[in-house]
């Protein structure tokens, strides 16, 4: 991978630890559940579909946000990818509440890296700012999963496509060209950047990968477990109590994960330590992942082959 050349600091890099100190809690409260999608009718299905993302004055970010709120098809694509993941494959949830995690969990990391100096490559490559990344960002967390709508194999690809029909509209009242031509790929790569070998080769992609690995939560993959499928995937996913994002010390992020069992080990190493390796972030963010309770919560009395 070629080196990545780094931009001048701008001034949010040399903001005080106590300003990006919001960034590292929960700004938009998200149901940490399964979602079922209901036998309700499509349009009653997609009726309470709201994104949220605290904008910080990005007029840019708000703009995409506000198109997407108000368009139907966006909202039919999750729903379907929602119906396909858990109704047909028993998968975790795929629904608009996990474009909401990823969403909100890729800016919290984006400002917090940026704020201590990682230049993301629209800046770096184009001279275009922060908050333009933070647009590149949100557009991959938004569609990065609408090609589940087609199949679950190679659904990042079938990303791709949709993406690139409908995101210029979303975008046609926020930038002019080529800038939102710029904005569409980069947005774009981001979404393919996060598949397992996704070799992605922006920072933007890089944190839009990781964010997707975050959403794993108890409650976020319970149905195979509660449907009676015990193995090690839905043990480890299980054991997870809670993910935070966090200011880092020696490192710009640090991300801990509370267990209430060892066997949450195996989720951390194969989801989000396989997404952050190759990300582009491994050196910026650090994982801490432990048990606090006592005692190890018992998730199986017996286990047989």
């Amino acid at each position: 991978m070629p080196p990545r050349r780094r931009a001048p600091r701008t001034a949010a890099a040399d903001a005080p630890e106590s300003a990006i100190a919001d960034a590292s809690t929960p700004a938009i409260e998200v149901p940490a559940v399964q979602v079922d999608p209901s036998d309700r009718l499509p349009r009653e299905a997609i009726g309470d579909v709201r994104i949220r993302v605290p904008s910080r004055g990005n007029r840019k970010l708000e703009g995409l946000i506000d198109a997407v709120n108000a368009d139907d098809q966006v909202k039919a694509w999750w729903h379907v990818a929602a119906v396909n993941a858990t109704r047909r494959l028993g998968m975790s949830d795929h629904s608009w509440i996990h474009i909401q995690i990823v969403l909100n969990s890729a800016i919290r990391l984006a400002r917090l890296l940026f704020r201590r100096g990682v230049v993301p490559n629209v800046v770096a490559d184009y001279g275009m700012s922060d908050r333009d990344a933070e647009v590149v960002i949100a557009g991959g967390a938004l569609f990065h999963d609408t090609g589940m709508t087609v199949h679950r194999a190679d659904h990042e690809e079938y990303s791709l496509f949709l993406t690139a029909d409908k995101l210029p509209s979303l975008l046609a009242d926020v930038y002019g060209e080529p800038e939102r031509s710029i904005v569409v790929a980069e947005t774009m790569h981001a979404i393919i950047g996060h598949r397992r070998r996704g070799n992605p080769f922006t920072i933007e992609a890089g944190i839009v990968r990781v964010a997707d690995a975050l959403d794993m939560a108890r409650g976020r993959s319970r149905v195979p477990f509660e449907a009676g499928h015990q193995n090690i995937h839905s043990l480890s996913a299980y054991a997870i109590e809670e993910v935070r994002i966090v200011p880092g010390r020696g490192r710009a992020v640090r991300i801990e994960i509370a267990m209430n069992n060892s066997a949450g080990i195996f989720q951390v190493d194969e989801l989000l330590a396989t997404k952050l390796r190759g990300s582009g972030l491994e050196e910026h963010v650090e994982v801490i992942a432990r048990i606090d309770a006592e005692h190890e919560r018992r998730l199986v009395q017996v286990f047989t082959i």
